[in-house]
C-alpha cells in the first residue's frame, strides 16, 4: 500500500503540470471564443469524439488490465504480449467501423448531442465533428499502449502525454483566430497523434515488439467480451446523461454548453490530480493481488486509496466551493469571457463541487470490481445513478437552470458512490468503511474551518491586492491551516505525507 501512495505521490506532481497545460488550453480557448456559439460547436464536437471513443476503448482497456495480469501470470509474459498485439488490431477494425458510421450520421450525432443547434452554429458543429472523429485511431491506440506501459511498471510517460496533447491544441487555437476555425479541428486529430509518437520510445525499452495478428476466435478475448459488454453498457450509460446534460444546456441559454464544459473540466482538473494518481497505480497492483488470491492486501489497498483520496478531494472540493467565482474569474475572465459566463460557470462549479468526493470514491470501487472481473455490478449501479441523474436533470434544470444540471451530476455521483460500497461489502466482506467513515469525518472537521478562513480572507481582505497573489496566499494559508489541523486530529494517512516532505528535505 505504501508503494501504491509513493509512486502516486510522483504521478500525482506530473499529472498536477500536465493539468496546468490542460487549464491553459481551456483559458486559450475562453479568451480567443469565450463562451459563444463557436466554443459550443468545438466543444460538442469534441464531446462526441470523446464519447465514440469511449464506446470503443474504455471497456476494452479497463477489461485489459486484470485479463492482462491474468495471463502474465498463469501462463507467460510472452503469451500476455500476443494477447496485447492481437487487441490492438481487432480495436482498430472496430474503430474502423465506428468512424464510418460516425461520418456517415455526423449531422445526426450532433443534433442529439445539440438539440438547440440550427443555422451556422450546427453546420460549424458537423463540420468539426467530420474532421474530429478520424483522431479516435490515435486516441484507442495510446489508451492500449499507457495501459500496457502501466503492467510494466511505467508510469512516468504514460502521465506525460497530456502535454503535447494540450500544446498542440492550444497553438492550433492561437493559430485559427489568424487563419480558419477549421484550424480548432485539425489540430485536435494532430494532439491526438502527437500524444501516440510521444509513447513510442517508452515501448521500446518495455521491449513491445508489433505484430499483426488477428484472431477472433482467441479464448483469451472470448473471455474478454463477456467482461467488457456490460462495462460498454455502463459507459454507454454514462454518455447518454452526458448528451441529456449537453442538450438540455443548448436549450437554457447560448453558451450554457462552454460554461458547463469549462465548469466540468476544473472539476476534472482535481479528479485527475488526485484520485486517477492513486487510481492509475492501484489498478495493476490490486489486479495482480486478485490473481495472486491475496485478499488481505487487496482490501488493505483499496481501504488505504480511499482514506488517501478522502485527505485530499474534500478539501479541494469545499476551497474550490467558497472560491468558485474568484476562481472562474482569475482563469476564464479575460477576453471575450464576460460577466455572465463568469457568473454561469461559477455556479456551475460550485455545485458540481458538491458531489466531488462521490466521483471520486465511484472511481475507485469501479475499477475494484473490475479489478475482480466484475463489470455488471458497475454497470447496473450506473444505469440507477444515470436514471436518478436524468429525473433530476428535469426537474432541477426547470427550477435552477443551468446549475441544476451539475447539481443533479453531483447528487447522483454521491449516490452511486454509496450503492457500490454496499455492493463491494456484501461480495468481499469488511474493507475498513468503519476507519474511511472515521478519517472522512476529521477531514471533513478540518475542510469547514480551512473554508472559513479562506472566505474571511477573500472576503475581507481591504487591501488592494494582484488577484493571482490573493490566490495564491489564500491558497497556501488555506493549505497550512488543513495541513495543521489534520496533524493535530491524528489522520494516519497524513504520516505519510510528513514522511514523504521530511525525506525531500533531507535529499
Amino acid at each position: 500500500m505504501e508503494t501504491i501512495k509513493k509512486t502516486a505521490i510522483v504521478i500525482m506532481i506530473i499529472t498536477i503540470l500536465s493539468k496546468v497545460t490542460g487549464f491553459l488550453r481551456d483559458i486559450t480557448l475562453s479568451y480567443f471564443y469565450g463562451a459563444s456559439s463557436i466554443s459550443d460547436a468545438y466543444i460538442v464536437s469534441i464531446t462526441i469524439s470523446s464519447v465514440l471513443f469511449s464506446l470503443i476503448i474504455a471497456g476494452i482497456s479497463t477489461a485489459y488490465i486484470p485479463l492482462y495480469k491474468n495471463i502474465e501470470y498463469n501462463v507467460s509474459r510472452f503469451a500476455a504480449v500476443k494477447f496485447t498485439n492481437n487487441l490492438i488490431n481487432i480495436v482498430l477494425i472496430i474503430t474502423t467501423i465506428i468512424i464510418i458510421i460516425g461520418l456517415a450520421f455526423s449531422n445526426l450525432l450532433v443534433k442529439v448531442f445539440a438539440f438547440g443547434f440550427d443555422g451556422d452554429t450546427l453546420e460549424v458543429a458537423v463540420l468539426f465533428t467530420r474532421i474530429g472523429i478520424v483522431g479516435i485511431y490515435f486516441t484507442s491506440l495510446t489508451q492500449l499502449l499507457v495501459n500496457y506501459l502501466q503492467l510494466n511498471g511505467k508510469f512516468v510517460i504514460p502521465a506525460m502525454i497530456g502535454f503535447p496533447f494540450n500544446l498542440i491544441i492550444i497553438l492550433s487555437i492561437y493559430i485559427s483566430t489568424h487563419t480558419d476555425i477549421i484550424v480548432l479541428a485539425i489540430g485536435s486529430v494532430l494532439a491526438a497523434l502527437f500524444q501516440l509518437i510521444f509513447l513510442f520510445p517508452s515501448l521500446l525499452k518495455a521491449k513491445f515488439r508489433y505484430s499483426t495478428t488477428v484472431q477472433f476466435n482467441d479464448p483469451h478475448i472470448k473471455k474478454m467480451s463477456f467482461i467488457v459488454f456490460p462495462i460498454m453498457i455502463g459507459i454507454s450509460i454514462d454518455q447518454i446523461n452526458l448528451m441529456i446534460d449537453k442538450t438540455l444546456a443548448s436549450t437554457i441559454v447560448e453558451g450554457g454548453i462552454s460554461a458547463l464544459t469549462y465548469a466540468s473540466r476544473l472539476n476534472d482538473f482535481v479528479q485527475g490530480i488526485f484520485v486517477l494518481s492513486f487510481v492509475t497505480v492501484m489498478f495493476p497492483v490490486i489486479s495482480n493481488l486478485v490473481a495472486q488470491k491475496n485478499i488481505a492486501d487487496f482490501k488493505n489497498s483499496i481501504s488505504g486509496v480511499i482514506s488517501s483520496v478522502v485527505l485530499v478531494v474534500v478539501p479541494a472540493s469545499v476551497g474550490i466551493m467558497v472560491l468558485s467565482q474568484p476562481i472562474i474569474r482569475l482563469l476564464f475572465g479575460h477576453g471575450n469571457f464576460d460577466e455572465q459566463a463568469i457568473h454561469m460557470t461559477s455556479q456551475a462549479l460550485f455545485y458540481y463541487c458538491v458531489g466531488m468526493i462521490g466521483y471520486a470514491i465511484r472511481e475507485v470501487l469501479n475499477r475494484t470490481f473490475y479489478s475482480l472481473q466484475d463489470s455488471k455490478t458497475p454497470m447496473f449501479n450506473a444505469a440507477l445513478a444515470v436514471v436518478l441523474n436524468i429525473v433530476l436533470n428535469f426537474v432541477l434544470s426547470h427550477y435552477m437552470g443551468l446549475k441544476g444540471l451539475a447539481l443533479a451530476t453531483s447528487i447522483s455521483a454521491l449516490f452511486c458512490s454509496f450503492l457500490l460500497a454496499l455492493n463491494l461489502r456484501k461480495k468481499i466482506g469488511p474493507f475498513g468503511i468503519k476507519d474511511n467513515v472515521i478519517t472522512f469525518l476529521k477531514v471533513i472537521f478540518a475542510s469547514c474551518v480551512m473554508g472559513i478562513v479562506i472566505y474571511a480572507i477573500e472576503k475581507y481582505t481591504l487591501i488592494s491586492w494582484n488577484p493571482l497573489l490573493k490566490m495564491s496566499a489564500i491558497i497556501i494559508t488555506g493549505g497550512l491551516i488543513y495541513f495543521l489541523l489534520i496533524t493535530t486530529l491524528k489522520v494516519k494517512e497524513s504520516k505519510l505525507l510528513i514522511q514523504f516532505i521530511r525525506r525531500k528535505i533531507h535529499l
